[in-house]
């Protein structure tokens, strides 16, 4: 194919946006919505995500030791403990750590806590931070086998309910993704079909005097892609939009919500670029996609 002929066909694919102009503006507003829901869906998921990871940090699991072993026992543990894969941070707390502490939360007390100077009843113990909650109960059952260690001490419960919560919201987004996927195709295949029926005598006029698939198709899909190009940019505008006021929103939350919410949003610098460039691509190939399926019965003249 000649550079004029190529560049003639993309021309004349992007002169049809024109033709069914009120089409053309309601296949770009639904794919917009379309793919500004489902980027919603996919930033619901990071954030989950990461509100998940966040929590689970500030949840630690006690490793508590046995009073009767020595400094070498609980150095071995805590080398262990650390050598275990999903284990992100270890820190030891002797006896007297945890009777200085109590003391300080209980000043009122002083002398009652000065009496347990010389017995003190508490456990050393090692605080451990896991990186994936999903093996905290794995990892629990292995550190309990470790030479030294008596207890493990695992939020198992609110645990388990942050996990349920973020395997819930990966399927949901999964299937949320994938139905709008298929509506976006439907509709700009239903747009580029009026397209090709309104010049159906063209194209089978085409076909008769020796014109290639190609070149029949090709101002179509070139009139697919430029709608689902603007439909992605669209969308990219409204979500970065919207989650960077989310963002901002966040911020001037308080209490319990500033906690989870404020201080595990992914920032806008970290999914911006992402968001912009998969909306431009997944809207290109859902709108080439849509005109492919539509011009194929077509061809067979």
């Amino acid at each position: 194919m000649k550079l004029s002929t190529f560049g003639f066909l993309i021309g004349r694919g992007l002169r049809n946006l024109g033709t069914h102009w009120a089409m053309t503006l309601a296949c770009v507003g639904s794919m917009a919505v379309c793919m500004t829901l489902n980027t919603a869906a996919q930033l619901a998921e990071v954030n989950v995500d990461s509100m998940v990871n966040y929590l689970g940090s500030q949840n630690e699991t006690v490793v508590y030791l046995d009073p009767e072993c020595d400094d070498a026992t609980a150095a071995q543990a805590g080398e262990k403990i650390s050598a275990l894969n999903g284990v992100s941070n270890v820190i030891y707390v002797s006896k007297e750590d945890v009777l200085d502490t109590y003391r300080d939360y209980m000043e009122e007390y002083a002398s009652l806590w000065d009496e347990f100077e010389n017995d003190n009843p508490f456990k050393a113990n090692y605080r451990v931070t896991v990186s994936d909650l999903t093996q905290l109960s794995q990892l629990s059952k292995q550190m309990e086998r470790i030479p030294g260690v008596v207890k493990v001490t695992a939020p198992m419960d609110l645990t388990n309910t942050f996990v349920e919560i973020q395997q819930t919201v990966t399927k949901v987004g999964a299937g949320f993704v994938i139905v709008l996927m298929v509506v976006s195709v439907i509709t700009v295949g239903s747009t580029i079909r009026l397209s090709v029926f309104a010049r159906r005598r063209e194209v089978e006029i085409m076909k008769y005097v020796g014109a290639t698939n190609a070149l029949v198709t090709l101002p179509f899909v070139v009139e697919g892609l430029a709608i689902g190009f603007i439909a992605g940019g669209i969308s990219a505008g409204a979500s970065i939009g919207g989650y960077a006021a989310l963002v901002n929103a966040a911020g001037g939350l308080g209490g319990i919500w500033q906690m989870l919410v404020g201080s595990s949003l992914v920032p806008l610098k970290s999914v911006w670029p992402t968001i912009l460039s998969s909306s431009l691509v997944s809207g290109a190939l859902v709108g080439g996609l849509g005109s492919m399926f539509s011009i194929r019965k077509h061809l067979n003249v």
